[in-house]
């Protein structure tokens, strides 16, 4: 019997080469020492002291790991003061903990059944979520409020899904107008604020804050803990039936391992220092109004800044360029981009020193 499984790699060797044919390879390189405009550590709390201490005072009591399901291993006082205590931050009445982000948002997608219709550009794993669930789900261009309107007569949908803050083009939703159109529609609203909450809104609450959408019965919220709280893991919110049947039923929290309490007590630090954190949000705007000055792009909604860059081999070429004189940068191409562009993905941390920053923007500009 002749095995398939030479023939599966030769076609997998032939895809590799046409992507790196079209400048799509990607790589995971050893991180190096440079000045950080590509991670997500918005407000820089990943190590600040008070982070570190309340991890490490965990990481002793509770050992590396989870060790297993909450519901099987039982829950801790870390998991459970985290989410009480993001609640409140949000104005929601209850929340549950994921180990991802990602998880978080294919866990409250599944939750809520049936068709869904989602904003072109939101996040990657809001479309897979869709898709895994098995039901209906379909798109409206990004931000229009029109077709959106449009969509929600013929579709129907149960749930509508944006990003508060985009998490490519860095731009923010429209909110309150979408809410209003999904509310006359009897739709639910999902929130993605990964990229909100600590930088936007009453106390860094999130774009949901900011709209006046805090608490609102037909809004559910989604955030990962790795961005301006510079942890890791994820979180739904919303009404307390919600709390329960994701228990109940939300194979991505049934059948996960929890997030480490060391992790999850370094994210209930960050986001106390967060809430506290108002001057580092007028330095965060600050520096990206001044980002997209430099670098003639859009002013962002909160950190995220795409400068476009022409094509996949332009973008990975300058962001090479800008590694190689010590900034680091993202770069997205196709497929990660809904607009199918090729760009930069300036992140700001104000954690970087200001003559650091500036240097960085200098040296972005100059490599371009």
């Amino acid at each position: 019997m002749t095995s398939a499984a030479p023939g599966v790699w030769h076609r997998l060797g032939r895809k590799a080469d046409l992507r790196a044919k079209a400048g799509l390879t990607r790589h995971v390189r050893t991180r190096a020492d440079a000045i950080d405009l590509a991670g997500n550590d918005y407000l820089g709390l990943s190590r600040h002291p008070a982070v570190l201490a309340a991890a490490a005072a965990a990481l002793a009591e509770h050992g590396l790991g989870a060790s297993g399901s909450r519901l099987v291993r039982g829950t801790t006082g870390v998991h459970e003061r985290f989410e009480a205590e993001f609640a409140q931050h949000t104005g929601t009445e209850t929340a549950v903990l994921y180990s991802s982000g990602y998880m978080a948002n294919l866990g409250a997608v599944a939750a809520l059944a049936g068709p869904v219709l989602l904003d072109a550009h939101a996040h990657a794993s809001l479309h897979d979520a869709a898709r895994l669930a098995g039901g209906r789900s379909d798109t409206f261009a990004h931000n229009d409020l029109d077709e959106l309107q449009r969509r929600l007569r013929e579709v129907r949908p149960a749930l509508v899904a944006v990003e508060s803050v985009y998490s490519v083009l860095g731009d923010a939703a429209p909110l309150r107008e979408i809410h209003a159109l999904t509310t006359a529609h009897g739709a639910l609203l999902l929130i993605d604020e990964a990229h909100a909450i600590g930088t936007i809104g009453p106390h860094g609450a999130g774009g949901a804050a900011a709209a006046g959408l805090a608490g609102d019965p037909g809004v559910v919220l989604t955030a990962t803990l790795s961005k301006a709280l510079g942890a890791a893991g994820g979180i739904v919110a919303g009404p307390a039936a919600l709390r329960r049947h994701l228990h109940d039923t939300g194979r991505t929290f049934i059948y996960d391992t929890a997030p480490p309490p060391a992790v999850i007590a370094g994210a209930g630090a960050a986001l106390a220092i967060a809430r506290e954190s108002d001057s580092a949000r007028a330095e965060l705007a600050r520096r990206a109004a001044l980002a997209a000055a430099t670098l003639n792009a859009p002013t962002p909604a909160a950190g995220v800044l795409s400068p476009p860059a022409g094509d996949a081999k332009a973008a990975t070429d300058w962001a090479e360029r800008c590694a190689a004189a010590g900034v680091a940068v993202g770069c997205f191409r196709p497929p990660s981009t809904p607009d199918h562009r090729s760009r930069l993905r300036v992140t700001i941390n104000t954690g970087v020193a200001v003559e650091d920053f500036d240097r960085a923007l200098e040296v972005i500009q100059a490599a371009r």
